[in-house]
């Protein structure tokens, strides 16, 4: 399965119910498969500009990231969940590449 990392940023909430949606993303995950690897919080942060989602403007976030290993299959389903869960800003899948050998390409 390849490694994919999920940027999440939610709206800001108070800590249970940034918990909750959190518990929520990962319990998604795990449903379709995925195998979570780690789960890092970024903290609260002004966003570069403002994002108007579910009819709500945001102008600060917190930032989350989740490492995890998936079948490519379940990405389309699980970013229609995530673009539907109103406490959901952006979220955003990047494939992670393998550890890259430390041996040197280009000459002795």
């Amino acid at each position: 399965m390849p490694r994919y990392e999920l940027a999440l940023i939610l709206k800001t909430l108070k800590r249970p119910e940034t918990a909750a949606a959190v518990r929520r993303t990962v319990e998604t995950l795990m449903e379709r498969g995925a195998v979570v690897r780690d789960l890092e919080n970024l903290g609260e942060r002004l966003l570069p500009y403002k994002i108007t989602k579910h009819n709500q403007k945001h102008d600060t976030g917190t930032y989350f990231l989740v490492d995890f290993y998936a079948s490519p299959n379940i990405l389309k389903s699980l970013m229609d969940h995530l673009n539907r869960d109103v406490d959901v800003v952006r979220p955003s899948v990047l494939k992670k590449e393998e550890n890259v050998s430390s041996q040197s390409c280009c000459g002795p």
